[in-house]
């Protein structure tokens, strides 16, 4: 089943705003085994809307128009549907209601030109939209079957999922049931990556199962699916699932929704341990990605950010007379437990270098401590600023997993200087 995405948006199309709407929409699609064949993206003008669908009910069997559907003048999508199909508009009362009890529910008065969200294509379906004022609506010009939806990407993921893929689903006529796994490594750039699935490649390509790859440093995601007209799925995908564990092995910190802080803080959870951490270099990110997971906030104890060494030294009152490694690393990470009362003190401490052959980083030093256990690991990271932070984020974290786990931490990874 072939399937255009129509983007509107004068933002989108002068680059002011990313399209991730388009992405996620395609993404998502071929996952449940539909064909993208089609895709453009319009400004709010009323004959590039005209002509655009126009043209998309030409070329698919079924359209995703995404934008336009807000309260003001330059949201033009139901006026123009409505032009294309040959019909008028029409007040649907119910989806009014919806958005009057939208804003009494948040003590606001509904503003007039609201009304115009409930203004839809005479013998058009009405999508839901949970939370939302703008409805989505289905309509079919020239045989083919739109879907029109908001803009708001929250709102669009979620009217996606629930309304629009079941729909499509049902034009399409066959039940397919359709699984996705996801592998999330850090360490292994994706030509690594391919060379070490070579043997799931050749069993995914003989089960009729899709392999790829994604890379958003500083994590990879490999990605296995399938579509299967019965539930004989698991049968063809488990296999696979297995090869892709034992290959890529300790460089997974996540598989499919779950994230490597959230892994952290569910085997903090589960042995009743805390941590401290004291960090620098990072921006306080790692501080923060285990905040935002904790249970209760028992695991997280304190997080101690600094810029500089020295500022380090002031905080936890350390003489500014000894800068060996790792003596230095095993202090913070000793103090950042004590002071706090945490199981484990994490240390993550960096220093700019400069290699001599036109090579410019960070070198990190981590460092856990607990009672009298110490791991200490150094790595060198090159590049800016900005890319060396987030590798660093990711190391401290990737550390901290390691060693929770009993898994090996010195084990060398793709991006760093070896």
């Amino acid at each position: 089943m072939k399937i255009g995405i129509l983007c509107t948006g004068d933002e989108i199309l002068t680059g002011k705003t990313v399209n991730t709407n388009y992405s996620h929409i395609a993404k998502r699609l071929v996952e449940y085994g539909f064909e993208v064949n089609w895709g453009a993206v319009v400004g709010d003008h009323m004959e590039s809307l005209h002509r655009a669908m126009e043209i998309a009910s030409s070329s698919s069997d079924a359209v995703i128009v995404n934008g336009g559907l807000g309260p003001t003048v330059d949201d033009l999508t139901q006026e123009v549907a409505a032009n294309v199909a040959k019909v008028e508009l029409e007040l649907n009362e119910g989806w009014l209601d919806h958005i009057a009890s939208w804003y009494q529910s948040r003590g606001r008065v509904m503003p007039e030109n609201n009304r115009k969200q409930a203004l839809l294509p005479k013998g058009s379906e009405l999508v839901d939209n949970p939370i939302g004022t703008a409805c989505g609506f289905a309509l079919d010009i020239h045989g083919v079957r739109f879907f029109f939806t908001p803009g708001v990407p929250r709102e669009l993921y979620m009217m996606l999922d629930q309304e629009i893929i079941p729909r499509l689903q049902n034009l399409r006529g066959v039940s397919l049931h359709t699984h996705i796994k996801r592998f999330h490594t850090f360490g292994i750039g994706e030509s690594r990556a391919d060379k070490m699935l070579a043997m799931a490649a050749e069993m995914a390509e003989k089960s009729g199962v899709k392999l790829g790859f994604q890379s958003h440093y500083p994590q990879l995601e490999t990605k296995i699916f399938a579509n299967a007209s019965s539930q004989d799925i698991r049968e063809m995908m488990d296999p696979i699932e297995d090869e892709i564990r034992e290959c890529l092995a300790n460089f997974i910190v996540s598989e499919d929704d779950q994230t490597l802080e959230g892994g952290i803080c569910q085997l903090l959870h589960e042995s009743g341990t805390s941590v401290s951490i004291a960090e620098m270099h990072t921006a306080g990110l790692i501080n923060s990605r285990l905040h935002a997971c904790v249970e209760g906030g028992g695991q997280l104890k304190a997080g101690v950010v600094s810029n500089t060494m020295k500022g380090l030294f002031d905080l936890f009152d350390i003489p500014n007379d000894d800068r060996e490694q790792p003596t230095v690393t095993r202090r913070v990470a000793r103090l950042a437990s004590q002071q706090h009362n945490a199981t484990y003190g994490l240390a993550v401490l960096t220093e700019r270098y400069h290699d001599g052959k036109g090579k410019t980083g960070i070198e990190i030093h981590l460092g856990i401590a607990g009672n009298t256990l110490f791991e200490y690991r150094k790595s060198r990271l090159p590049g800016s600023s900005d890319w060396t932070r987030l590798g660093a984020v990711e190391l401290g974290l990737d550390f901290l997993r390691r060693f929770l786990l009993g898994l090996p931490v010195h084990e060398l990874i793709d991006f760093e200087q070896h």
